[in-house]
């Protein structure tokens, strides 16, 4: 398949790009700089500028663009970016779509497990209504942008990701080293659902997508294996050989993140892959402790 990707130059994005070519994919991407190279198309997605021949062709786009959700405290500066870097760049690549001569027949649009709210122990599939808060209302607002691409005859699937495991980037990264020192444990009360997926599932999952026309909608990137934070903390631990007993109370990360904390780390969502296993994925990494051995060894 042609596949113009957004976004390709973040953890996922590039990991992405760099599977689907393995698989024997042509991959474009979009840049803001000058491209380097054929691959590179350039675009302005804060401007709107994209060049609708750039996609002309292509089987798919997918939309993986936006400002890292845990980059900083979410300040008033801070939410502004983070809602704008998603939907100038979405709304850019529907209109350029719209008007490609012959359209993309797909686009893949990222998400976010946020969208469902902090819910606690309730079961959540594809088809639980939306939660409240900040990072709700901005999936709410992605996900409605990347839906117009429906009124050219699109096909739209929405990626709503939970959290992404492999090595060189993403949240494992960062939890290894206090981890490896033995000063790792649960987060806040630790029976909070963390809905999580290995990068390898990531890729496998979109690659899966792009050649299912019978999805459409929200698709829920996680993996089977729930995991509470007390649950990932114990398995991350015993994978190291390291005690994991070191809880990290709900004061102090309110108090280092601010309302970024109740957002990511103590909210509940205990988010099935539903749509995945109903259309015949098959998970490389169903559990944790798959997925610390392929990623940590």
């Amino acid at each position: 398949m042609k596949i113009i990707v957004s976004g390709a130059s973040g953890f996922v994005g590039s990991t992405l790009v760099a599977g689907l070519r393995r698989h024997g994919h042509e991959v474009a991407t979009l840049v803001r700089r000058a491209p380097a190279d054929p691959t590179e198309l350039r675009w302005d997605p804060a401007a709107g500028e994209l060049d609708p021949a750039a996609l002309a062709g292509a089987d798919a786009v997918v939309n993986l663009n936006g400002r890292s959700i845990s980059s900083g405290r979410w300040t008033p500066n801070i939410k502004d970016e983070l809602r704008s870097s998603r939907l100038d760049s979405t709304r850019t690549l529907v209109r350029a779509m719209a008007g490609a001569d012959p359209a993309p027949p797909l686009l893949v649009n990222a998400s976010a497990t946020g969208f469902y709210g902090d819910r606690g122990d309730e079961p959540l599939d594809e088809s639980s209504p939306p939660g409240r808060g900040f990072l709700a209302e901005l999936c709410r607002e992605w996900e409605a942008a990347a839906l117009e691409a429906t009124t050219g005859g699109a096909r739209v699937v929405l990626l709503r990701l939970g959290m992404v495991l492999g090595s060189g980037g993403g949240a494992l990264e960062r939890m290894l080293t206090p981890f490896k020192l033995g000063v790792g444990g649960p987060i806040g009360s630790g029976r909070q659902f963390w809905p999580w997926i290995a990068i390898d599932d990531v890729v496998g999952a979109v690659e899966h997508l792009l050649g299912r026309g019978d999805v459409e909608g929200p698709v829920n990137l996680v993996a089977p294996g729930e995991a509470t934070s007390r649950g990932f903390a114990r398995a991350l631990g015993e994978h190291l050989d390291r005690p994991a007993v070191m809880p990290a109370p709900a004061f102090a990360v309110r108090l280092g993140l601010g309302e970024m904390a109740d957002a990511l780390l103590l909210a509940s969502s205990r988010v099935r892959p539903a749509v995945l296993e109903t259309s015949g994925y098959r998970f490389r990494a169903p559990a944790l402790a798959d997925a610390f051995h392929t990623i940590i060894g």
